[in-house]
C-alpha cells in the first residue's frame, strides 16, 4: 500500500483529502507546516505529495524547491485556495507535476493522484535500459538525462514526457497524443501543462549544453530530434 504525504494546515481541506485518499486505498500522513513536511520527506518514503500552495510557515514554492533540493523524486500535486492562473503557472514551472485550484472535486484529486502514481511498464531484460538520440542518453532505471559527461535528474512528469518524445524521435507528436500518453487523461484543449513542461525540458537540455532537440511544429505539436 502506497503512503502519501499531505502538507496542509487547514483541517477543512486536509481532512476531506485524507478521507478520500484513505478510501482510495492509500496510507496518508499529514504535515501542517512546510518545514515539518520536508522533515518527513527526509525520513520517510512517500509515493506522492499533495502540497498546499500556502503553508503557514513557508511558501509552497519554497517547500517544492527544498523538496527537489534534497533529492526527493515523489510526484507533487499542488493545491491552491485561489484559481489564479499565474499562481498555477508559477507552481508548474517551479516543479509541481500537477496543480488543482479550489473549488475542486476530491474524487478528481484522487484520480489525479492515481495517474501520478500509475506504474510505468516494467523494463524487460531484452529491452535497453537507456534511450539514445544523438548524444543525449536517458537512463530508464535511474531516470537521469546525460549529455557527454554532464548528468541531471528529471522530475517524474519530465521523465515521462522526455521518454515518450525520445521513443518517437523524428515523429510529429500532436498535443493530444502527448497529453494522453504522459498524463493518461483525455486531452483538454485549455490546458497549458504541455507548454509548461516542454519549456522546462528545453531549459534543462540547454543547461546541459546540448543542442535544442524539442522542436515546435506550428499547428501540429512537437518533434524530437
Amino acid at each position: 500500500m502506497s503512503t502519501l504525504l499531505i502538507i496542509e494546515d487547514d483541517p477543512c481541506i486536509a481532512q476531506p483529502i485524507v478521507h478520500t485518499l484513505d478510501a482510495g486505498g492509500f496510507c496518508v500522513d499529514v504535515a501542517t507546516r512546510g518545514r515539518d513536511g520536508i522533515a518527513r520527506l527526509m525520513n520517510g518514503d512517500y509515493a506522492a505529495v499533495v502540497l498546499s500552495r500556502t503553508p503557514p510557515d513557508i511558501d509552497g514554492l519554497h517547500v517544492l524547491a527544498m523538496l527537489r533540493g534534497i533529492g526527493a523524486q515523489a510526484p507533487v500535486l499542488m493545491v491552491s485556495r485561489t484559481a489564479d492562473v499565474h499562481e498555477r503557472i508559477e507552481g508548474l514551472r517551479a516543479g509541481a507535476d500537477d496543480y488543482m485550484s479550489m473549488p475542486f472535486s476530491f474524487d478528481e484529486l484522487l484520480a489525479r493522484v492515481e495517474v501520478l502514481l500509475r506504474a510505468r511498464p516494467a523494463i524487460r531484460k531484452d529491452m535497453p535500459a537507456t534511450l539514445r538520440v544523438d548524444a543525449l542518453r536517458l537512463d530508464l532505471i535511474r531516470r537521469t538525462l546525460t549529455f557527454q559527461q554532464d548528468k541531471l535528474a528529471l522530475q517524474p512528469t519530465e521523465f515521462r514526457l522526455l521518454e515518450f518524445m525520445m521513443r518517437h524521435a523524428g515523429q510529429v507528436l500532436t498535443r493530444s497524443m502527448i497529453f494522453e500518453a504522459v498524463w493518461d487523461r483525455h486531452f483538454d484543449p485549455d490546458t497549458n501543462l504541455i507548454d509548461v513542461h516542454v519549456a522546462r525540458l528545453r531549459k534543462k537540455v540547454g543547461e546541459l549544453g546540448a543542442r535544442q532537440m524539442i522542436r515546435t511544429v506550428r499547428g501540429s505539436g512537437y518533434r524530437f530530434g
